[in-house]
Parts: structure tokens; sequence; C-alpha cells
């Protein structure tokens, strides 16, 4: 193959990284993801890093691009800090993709394996990694690219979202290989072996789809209330009785659908409903006065001593009589949004969220509701797979994401974030309920379907049915297996570079 130009390499590795943005909500173009990576994959031994680097950039900065609004919006930031803090992350995130065409450059170079043989094995650990380090950011794994492709998502019930990543990377490979090298048996060989795998990927996802994931015995009727809060008067004092109404009034009219159970959104009350105040008695009220169970977000406190409080982002869960059947408090929380990380160095950075001081993580703790179990996940713990094990693993017959995208304002973000949600099910095979302030507020299915779901920025009330109970997955009982595998099978790779290095070292 031709040598191509420095300066080419990088545009075209910047190529990849558009491409596969694109592949994800909005435009939400899914099989761009199965060639996305064919460009930097032919052009990368010749600047290992610095194209996995540009690709991952490119890719990173295009689809977090909303991440300028929620900083400067709601963060107060400066648009140069707000730039700043933006190129940062994008970088941070991209060197994950420049270690994985690095080291797979290497081998290539060193012991002439295909990048069919490693690139895949690399790009899945080194995900984990990007989900697992620093606290974690597993946004924008590249599995999710596929939510619309339902035959292609169904193993993550073994897999996790990780298996979906493999075969899209490792199909990317061979499609690469053959246009490298089109006379090479290796690359036909791989080819081969690549639709042989597809086979019994796909194939499981049509036994999968066969069964009746949907189903349940039980049934619980729920309505989900979007309220449509705007962010900048949700914690506004003169605002909290307008809010609240809305609230009551929405879920006065989801009577109509007779619901067992209505989910108010994160943060729904802008004040402590353990406090004795007119607004926390209304909100206490009123499920005896609907006769229904509910379920609403709101901050909570602990009173460690005479002037000092831990904080939780939290969800009450009220029975129908109005008694308090338990609180589910936010476990995996924001970084510079709910607390500052190393706080006492970092003191003179202010988080983004307003309202009340640093929250506290809080822990697995599924809310009993009837004989069953509701495992509440809070904001972007949706997107944290092992969380969501978490609360099925302890006996969840119902997941429930409780969100405020309103952050987020008219952008991609929402679509996302629902995206991600969506595994989650799938996982576990079992129902999501998701209410959230401003959208996307759905109901999902142990399949992955989005069986309802209502327009961004808009107040309204959602009625649904949905099972209760969950699928004993392979991935619920065993987790990130998959995950730790390739993990593993990274770490070899990078111990006999090692002994390489040293053995050229001594020579």
């Amino acid at each position: 193959m031709r040598l191509v130009k420095p300066d080419r390499i990088l545009i075209i590795a910047a190529g990849s990284g558009l491409l596969l943005a694109a592949a994800f909500p909005r435009p939400d173009l899914f099989p761009l993801a199965w060639v996305a990576l064919v460009p930097l994959l032919l052009v990368m031994r010749y600047r290992p890093f610095a194209s996995g680097l540009t690709a991952g950039a490119v890719f990173f900065a295009t689809v977090l691009y909303w991440l300028n609004f929620v900083m400067t919006t709601y963060g107060g930031l400066q648009p140069v800090f707000s730039l700043l803090a933006y190129l940062f992350l994008v970088t941070y995130l991209a060197v994950y993709f420049g270690l994985a065409t690095w080291i797979a450059s290497r081998l290539e170079t060193v012991l002439r394996l295909p990048y069919l043989l490693t690139l895949p094995p690399l790009w899945v650990a080194l995900e984990y990694l990007r989900g697992t380090l620093f606290t974690g950011f597993p946004w924008a794994i590249i599995g999710y690219s596929q939510q619309n492709f339902s035959l292609a998502i169904q193993s993550s019930d073994v897999t996790g979202v990780y298996g979906v990543s493999l075969m899209l990377v490792a199909v990317n490979c061979a499609i690469a290989g053959v246009i490298a090298a089109p006379k090479s048996r290796l690359a036909w060989l791989g080819v081969a072996a690549i639709i042989t795998i597809s086979i019994s990927h796909f194939g499981y996802g049509v036994w999968r789809e066969a069964q009746p994931l949907e189903r349940r015995t039980e049934q619980l009727r729920v309505a989900l209330i979007q309220g449509n809060i705007d962010q900048t008067q949700k914690w506004a004092p003169d605002h909290r009785k307008s809010s609240i109404d809305r609230y009551q009034d929405l879920s006065m009219q989801a009577l109509e659908g007779r619901p067992d159970l209505v989910i108010w959104p994160e943060a729904a009350t802008p004040f402590f409903l353990q406090d004795h105040s007119d607004l926390a008695a209304q909100v206490r009220q009123l499920p005896k006065q609907l006769n229904v169970s509910l379920l609403v977000g709101s901050p909570a406190y602990q009173q460690l001593s005479a002037d000092k409080y831990q904080y939780y982002n939290s969800a009450y869960l009220f029975a129908a009589d109005g008694e308090e059947l338990g609180r589910s408090d936010k476990i995996h929380l924001v970084p510079f949004g709910e607390y500052v990380p190393l706080g006492k160095l970092l003191a003179f950075i202010d988080k983004l969220v307003v309202g009340v001081g640093d929250f506290s993580p809080g822990k697995v703790r599924p809310l009993p509701l009837n004989g069953h179990h509701l495992g509440v996940l809070i904001c972007y713990e949706a997107i944290f797979p092992q969380l969501a094990r978490k609360y099925v693993h302890q006996g969840s017959d119902l997941l429930v994401n409780l969100t405020n995208d309103a952050w987020f304002g008219h952008s991609s973000a929402p679509y996302q974030h629902l995206a991600m949600t969506r595994f989650r099910a799938i996982e576990n095979r079992i129902w999501i309920a998701r209410a959230a302030n401003t959208g996307i507020s759905a109901l999902i299915s142990p399949a992955g379907n989005v069986a309802l779901a209502g327009p961004i920025f808009e107040p309204l009330q959602l009625s649904g049915s949905v099972g209760m109970g969950a699928e004993a997955t392979f991935y619920t009982r065993f987790g990130d297996v998959f995950a730790y595998v390739c993990l593993g099978i990274s770490g070899i790779f990078l111990v006999i570079l090692f002994l390489r290095r040293i053995e050229r070292f001594n020579s």
C-alpha cells in the first residue's frame, strides 16, 4: 500500500472520528459504526498514537459538544474556561483511543499480529478502564451506537455493552485488512472468521427476540410525570409552589390511567421533604389524596452534629396511605456537579449544581413496594452497568431512572442518555421506568425497546404497564466477565511487548 503523507494521516484519522460520532444520537446513523474505523485502521501504523488520539479527539469533541452549553449556561463558567475544561476532558478521553491504536500497532510490528486479533480486546479493555478509572466516564462507549439495531445488542445480557463494541471493532478490522491486502489469504481468513462469529452473534439476537422477554406474570401500572421545570427557575424559592402544583396537577391527570405508582423525576421537590414545611406536607399528603403510591426525587440530609450535615440526592417512596416506605440515595455522584473531588485541594472550584451543599454517596438500597422491590438509578447512574446490576442482584423487580436532563438543553445529550439506559434493561432483562424533568421520559422493555416515550421540553404524564421481575441473565450473575477477559488478554499483550523490549535491550 502506498505510503500516506503524515499530514494526511491525521486528516484521515479525523474522518474516522467524525464517522463514528455520526453513528450516535443524533444523527444516529448507526450503520456507520461498522465501517467508521476503517480509514483509521488503514493509516494508523504510520502514526500509531497520534492517529488514534486525533480520531478520539474528533469523536469525543463532536459527541460531547453539549458540555460547553452546560458549563456556561448552568455552571456559570466564562466561555474561555468552559472551553479549556471541555478540551481537557476531550483530550483525556482521546488518549484511550491513542493507546489502543499504539499498542495494536506495536504488536503488529514486533509480533506480526494482525489488528483483527489485537485491537478488539484492547479496545474493550480500554473502554472498561475509561468507565472505571477516576470515578469513570463510560459515556459514548461505541457499542451504544447500536441502540436501534436490536439484533446486534441482545447479546448484552451476556457480555454487556462491551461485546457489541468488540463486534464493531472486529468487523472494522476485517474490512480494513482486506482493503489493505486484497490478495492476502490471512485477511480473507479473518473475514471468514468474522462472518462466522457474526452469524452466531446475530443468531443469538434472533433467538432472544423470539423469547417472551417483555411479558411478566405480574404487571404494574405506572405514570411518569414530566414537569418540564426550567432549570434557571428550579431552585428559586418563589417558584417552588408553582412547581409542586404542576406536578400535582399532572399526577391528578394521570389517574385516568389507573396507575399503581406515580413517578416524579430527580429533585422534583427543590426542598427537603423531611422538613416540616407546607410544601413538604403537600407532597406527603398527595399519595393518600390520589390513593396511589408515589416515588419522588428530592434532596435529603443527615445531621451529624450541631453544625455539620451530610446531603444526599435521593428518592422517597410513599405508599398509597401516605406511609414513607423508604429512601434511596444516589451512589455514583457527578464530579464537579454534585461534589468537588479532592475538595480541600480544589476548594476554589464551584459545583455546577445549585441548591444545596456537596452531596455524599449512598448505598444500594432497593425500595419495597407491594411485595416487590424498586431499584432507583438517579440521573447518570443509568450509564453505569455495574450499578444497575447490583440493584437487580439484590432483588429489584423494576429499575426506575429519575433524571433531570434540563442541563442538556435541546442538544443530543438527552437522546444519548436514553440510548445508554436501554442497555441496562437488556443486560438484566428487566423493565425500566424513566421519569425525566424535561424528557425523555420513557418505559423500556427487557428487550431494550422503548415501549412508550414522550417529547422533550413539554409538561406531560405518560401512563403504561411494566412487568415486574428480572431474568437471571449471565450478566446479572457474573457481571463484566467479558471485559475482564479482554483486560487479561491485553495484559498478556503488554507483558510480551515488555519482555521483547528487555530482550532487545540486553542483546
